[in-house]
């Protein structure tokens, strides 16, 4: 098929798309304005290396292992992989901590002797029960082109319909918790997964439970930090016929008949297309940044709330006291009073969640220290969508090491990158700051977000703003699902 189709963005979603369309045939353009690839998988300089400053991990490699078998390629070739024992070391202000394990087995163990065998149990019903709730939604819903609760119930409920009441769409995630667990500490910690979506677990329906499942099934990291990933994606477009051009922006999509014909770069060159692949927030195109006439190729959804923004600390130093895992998370008072900060108040709260990524750090659950003099490490702090002033972030910065000190851990700074939701909403235009599109709140939360089509003949979507959702496999499996519109409208 010698159609052109044009690729705005090199974020995972872009790079899928890109990938799958070249794979059926497609002539491909890749056009990004930074000057590398990754876009949310984000790499900071220091002196003691890259500092990966976005994703540190990713989840369900089957996802890549598909794509890149259309290549005849596979991850282990493109890139070295370190795949996680231990998934995270939890730490609360009691001086209590639990280590979670790729291994189920040794989980029951770790959470018998933190909080018993009834919540032991507790938890081996919790991850049989998330791994049905996965395998239901996996094809009905998270690689489907834009389902609906009607297309669900059809696919789902007329064959297995115990199967979807299990998902629990209208109970929250952190009620259905409340039920799961009985330690508060337990309820806590799996609420966080709704973070990874950048919601609320009190306003996040149950279904997200799946997530727990997504990491139990393996976790894995990449040698030398996210960004060789991205690196390895593009390279290999490039290898199969993909046209790469970084450092140069699209001002404008253009239209011709009401069709995407093409877009115009900021240097004034037009690059012509049979159709055009936006890897982007798609506020963006609200908001009029690709073009007065494609403000109405979506709903228009700028009224309503974003998900969650951070304030991160890119930080090379030493760390001490406290045994950092590679991912480390520091829980702070009750939970629901920080997103209600968030959410209600567009404030952070006294004791807010810190998560760690020490990236010189071993994944296999030992208390070995770093090696290296200095080490890596990226702190994130959960805050809302708007610009954070000079003298907030001072505030945070207090707030977070006196925090990290009281669970008994030291970092002296050698050199730091703060980022702030203001940052975010330059590099990503349209997000308003948001990192994860719109937050995935009450039942018909996940059905909101667009799918791969747009009101446009010939203007398509891949990212974290539309369906599935965010997060590194989910914005590749919504780049593949581009691919397949795509190619069905023009076949």
């Amino acid at each position: 098929m010698s159609a052109h189709v044009v690729v705005v963005g090199a974020g995972i979603g872009g790079l899928a798309s890109a990938l799958e369309l070249r794979a059926r045939g497609f002539d491909v353009t890749l056009v990004e304005q930074h000057d590398r690839p990754g876009g949310k998988m984000r790499e900071v300089a220091s002196a003691s290396g890259g500092i990966d400053s976005g994703p540190t991990v990713f989840t369900m490699r089957w996802v890549f292992d598909t794509l890149l078998g259309k290549l005849d390629t596979s991850l282990d070739t493109l890139v070295r992989l370190e795949q996680a024992d231990c998934l995270a070391r939890h730490s609360w202000l009691d001086g209590s901590r639990l280590d979670l394990f790729a291994s189920v087995e040794k989980s029951i163990g770790a959470i018998n002797e933190f909080a018993g065998p009834a919540e032991a149990s507790a938890y081996e019903a919790f991850t049989e029960k998330t791994a049905r709730v996965f395998d239901t939604l996996d094809e009905s819903f998270m690689q489907a082109q834009r389902p609906s609760l009607a297309s669900l119930t059809f696919d789902v409920g007329l064959t297995r319909p115990f199967r979807l009441l299990e998902t629990r769409p209208f109970a929250s995630l952190w009620d259905e918790l409340g039920r799961v667990f009985t330690d508060p500490r337990l309820r806590q910690l799996f609420a966080r997964y709704s973070t990874y979506c950048g919601s609320s677990p009190m306003s996040s329906p149950a279904t997200l439970m799946l997530i727990a499942h997504a990491e139990q099934a393996g976790v894995w990291a990449v040698n030398g930090g996210m960004q060789r990933f991205a690196e390895a994606l593009s390279d290999l477009a490039g290898k199969h016929g993909v046209s790469l051009n970084y450092g140069r922006r699209v001002d404008e999509v253009i239209l011709e008949r009401k069709r995407a014909r093409g877009v115009v770069l900021d240097s004034g060159e037009r690059i012509d297309a049979t159709a055009v692949v936006f890897n982007g927030d798609v506020n963006a195109l609200s908001d009029g940044l690709l073009g007065d006439s494609l403000q109405h190729a979506v709903p228009d959804r700028r009224p309503e709330p974003r998900s969650l923004s951070a304030v991160t600390w890119s930080i090379s130093g030493r760390a001490s006291r406290f045994p950092l895992q590679y991912h480390s998370v520091f829980f702070g008072g009750y939970y629901p009073t920080e997103f209600e900060a968030i959410f209600e108040k567009q404030q952070v709260c006294d004791e807010p969640t810190l998560y760690i990524c020490a990236q010189d750090r071993p994944m296999d659950g030992s208390d070995s220290v770093c090696a290296s003099d200095a080490e890596r490490l990226f702190i994130l702090m959960n805050a809302p969508p708007r610009p954070v002033s000079p003298d907030e972030q001072a505030m945070y910065e207090d707030r977070v090491f006196s925090l990290l000190d009281r669970h008994g851990l030291a970092i002296e700074i050698d050199e730091v990158t703060v980022t702030a939701p203001q940052d975010f909403a330059t590099r990503f235009p349209g997000s308003g700051g948001s990192i994860y599109g719109w937050p995935t709140h009450g039942w018909s939360g996940s059905f909101k977000r667009g799918g791969s089509r747009s009101r446009i003949p010939g203007l398509y979507f891949a990212g974290g703003t539309v369906h599935p959702g965010p997060g590194v496999p989910m914005t590749a499996l919504s780049g593949r699902l581009a691919a397949d519109s795509v190619e069905r409208d023009l076949r």
